[in-house]
């Protein structure tokens, strides 16, 4: 099938399907009203982690053209293999979009459709996701009820902070508020303490640099290849400068930096959706460690939120002991999904990948049609090679 073309539905089924390449602007309305609550899974959230890469978009409409679901996913993996995965510029939100108003019954039949399963075909991958998100749910379920396999594998679990319960008498203690005010007041010997609180269109170089320098001091600058990092390379600057360039997702960021004197010093990025946080990344340069200046960003970050009405912060996951001295508790485990056409390839790549989604297992209503049977015969050459694949996507993280 060419990209741009469009299979009407047969006449027992309501929902016709189009590819799209790259990623358009419906996915900008979609957004706005998609299940889940997740209005910054716009184009350019899509675009900003796609590179060089060329992006395609699936997307389920009804018969009067409104709009089910869209699926944006780039290629991953070898080449050959023809696998692709859902693109995303923070780790735990590249999921597909799912309108509101669809029903379970439209989506299963989404995943049904012959252009869906000869473009997806024999494998995507979407995740990392949250697994109480009831898009994850609902896709899970559509997926494996029109005869795909869904593989999961846990890859972590989030951590929630209450900001407005701990308002007065939580975190930070009174104890704790005037020993970080210490460690400012000894930072302030070296150089005056001052803060930035950068979004909207605030964004400007400055700030892009003032990130870098600091990951460049930082231990995953001095001690790592730099993978883990947000802004230490052109290349993972460049990714956020796509994204602000999107007014709504510009607001939606923010970085809080601290200077010491005309030095960076550490910083917190955040992403706020509704009276939501979500913390991306933060870090501080090892210079300046004595001072805990990765405490004290922290805490002015969230006194900087609380005033944009930020009630509830979610932290991601990994705890060392800090973000439950703080007072959260364990959110959502965070899964990441391997979607196979074959059933008989799947027997294979979960080996390497993980066990099979329950309410995948339980939904699993393996399809009896002609052009699934022959659709099999030609993957069955593919499960060779689906371990290997297996494992090329298990570390692609």
């Amino acid at each position: 099938m060419m990209q741009g073309e469009t299979i009407r539905p047969a006449a027992e089924s309501c929902v016709g399907i189009e590819v799209r390449r790259g990623f358009p602007m419906l996915l900008d309305r979609l957004a706005d009203r998609a299940v889940g609550a997740r209005g910054f899974l716009r184009a350019a959230w899509y675009r900003g982690d796609s590179g060089p890469q060329d992006g395609t978009t699936i997307v389920a409409r009804r018969l009067d053209d409104s709009v089910i679901a869209a699926i944006p996913t780039v290629p991953i993996g070898p080449t050959l293999l023809g696998a692709r995965t859902v693109p995303g510029s923070y780790w735990p939100f590249r999921s597909i979009l799912i309108d509101s108003s669809a029903t379970q019954a439209e989506l299963t039949e989404a995943f049904k459709h012959p252009m869906l399963r000869a473009t997806l075909t024999p494998m995507w991958r979407v995740g990392p996701v949250y697994k109480d998100d009831p898009a994850t749910v609902m896709l899970k379920r559509a997926a494996a009820r029109a005869g795909w396999t869904v593989l999961k594998r846990r890859v972590g679990q989030t951590f929630i902070f209450d900001l407005a319960a701990n308002e007065d008498g939580g975190w930070p203690r009174k104890s704790t508020r005037r020993r970080l005010a210490g460690y400012e007041r000894q930072l302030g010997l070296i150089g005056a303490v001052s803060y930035r609180h950068v979004t909207g269109s605030d964004w400007d170089e400055a700030a892009f640099a003032a990130l870098s320098a600091i990951e460049a001091n930082s231990w995953v600058g001095q001690t790592t290849d730099g993978s883990g990092a947000k802004f230490l390379s052109e290349e993972q600057r460049e990714r956020w400068r796509r994204m602000v360039c999107d007014p709504h997702l510009a607001k939606a960021l923010s970085a809080t930096i601290m200077f010491v004197g005309e030095q960076p010093a550490a910083f917190s990025f955040d992403l706020q959706e509704g009276s939501t946080q979500f913390a991306i990344a933060s870090s501080y340069d090892e210079r300046f460690a004595a001072g805990r200046p990765g405490r004290i960003v922290t805490w002015r970050q969230l006194q900087w939120a609380r005033e944009r009405g930020v009630t509830r912060v979610d932290l991601g996951a990994g705890d060392s002991g800090y973000k439950q001295d703080m007072g959260a508790l364990p959110g959502s485990e965070i899964l990441d999904l391997l979607i196979v056409r074959s059933r008989s390839a799947a027997k294979v790549l979960k080996l390497k990948w993980g066990e099979e989604s329950a309410i995948g297992r339980d939904a699993f209503l393996p399809a009896a049609d002609v052009g699934h049977a022959a659709l099999l015969t030609r993957i069955e050459p593919w499960l060779a090679a689906g371990a290997v694949a297996a494992a090329v996507l298990a570390l692609s993280e």
